[in-house]
């Protein structure tokens, strides 16, 4: 199985990159393959973020979830590969994906994954 590819996403230019504004995007038909069992494991996407100068493209941002149908990996890896690949075209002033995985084996599973990191209760930063 080929990794995913980033390469498909494709940015427009922020129509207002002087005002801060949020984005939300859903995407409730996402799917990846479990890499333990082969199974498809099915979820929603929320991508919530504020654009600097780029936003992502909703076209190439479908092609380039459909490439995770047929990869093998935990929730926990697809999640943090999402948010890292569009974060690296977009550079957000802020962004967040939420993927809600739907039960299995009546266990439910949420990753969020914020870009900048926010701070960890208890911790410096």
């Amino acid at each position: 199985m080929s990794e995913p590819s980033r390469d498909i996403l494709e940015v427009f230019d922020n129509p207002h990159p002087d005002r801060n504004y949020r984005i939300d995007t859903v995407c409730p038909e996402f799917t990846s393959l479990c890499p333990k069992t082969g199974q498809p494991d099915f979820g929603t996407l929320t991508i919530s973020y504020i654009p600097d100068q780029h936003c992502f493209e909703l076209k190439s941002l479908k092609l380039y979830l459909q490439q995770f149908r047929n990869h093998g990996a935990f929730y926990e890896r697809v999640t943090n590969d999402i948010l890292n690949d569009l974060v690296a075209v977009t550079q957000p002033r802020w962004m967040k994906l939420t993927a809600d995985f739907t039960p299995r084996g009546g266990i439910r599973t949420t990753v969020e994954v914020e870009h900048p990191e926010p701070a960890l209760p208890g911790s410096d930063r």
